[in-house]
């Protein structure tokens, strides 16, 4: 077997991993709360807040005044992601940290790529976002040098290679599920 045929699955899983991060860096930088209902958000005065919520939202540098001059609407995505906040473990708000930490430091460029990567991820059937994480999971098995050999691959390949690649995977892909035994009856 040519070495360029042992690493297309490799490469689609790196790019599934890339989309998957990408996505991932998306998340602290929005509001993942569902979208209240038209004109149901009231507006919620800061001395109403529970001594908690006030303390989470100074934390992230929302004031009385400030919160005062809010839309509604802002207010409650807000909260929703106070609540969330402060129900998660010390440990999943480290990660939460890092996470915004990471964001940030994109540049608007790079903000607006995850978005898109992660509007179009969340188009996907469940099926395929399951590929995704699935690539992305293998991605993650690799070691670093695997990973970058990877990388270094894909990008220097052109788009025709690209597509041939994504083609042969899409027909293992294929063959495996027909090879599968039927889902059992009860």
């Amino acid at each position: 077997m040519s070495e360029s045929r042992r690493f297309v699955p490799a490469r689609r899983a790196a790019l599934a991993a890339l989309v998957a991060v990408g996505l991932q860096l998306a998340l602290p930088g929005r509001a993942r709360a569902e979208p209240a209902a038209a004109g149901s958000a009231a507006a919620v005065e800061w001395n109403s807040l529970k001594p908690e919520e006030r303390q989470a939202l100074e934390a992230m540098g929302r004031s009385a005044e400030a919160w005062n001059k809010l839309p509604a609407e802002r207010q409650q995505r807000l909260l929703r992601g106070t609540h969330r906040w402060l129900a998660m473990t010390p440990e999943q708000q480290a990660h939460a940290r890092e996470r915004y930490k990471r964001w940030q430091e994109l540049s608007p460029e790079q903000r607006e790529l995850a978005r898109q990567r992660w509007h179009h991820f969340h188009e996907m059937t469940p099926e395929q976002q399951a590929r995704v994480r699935e690539g992305f999971h293998g991605f993650r098995k690799l070691t670093p040098e695997q990973r970058q050999k990877m990388r270094e691959r894909w990008q220097n390949a052109t788009p025709e290679e690209r597509q041939q690649w994504l083609e042969k995977r899409r027909e293992r892909r294929e063959r495996r599920q027909q090879q599968q035994p039927p889902p059992r009856q009860p």
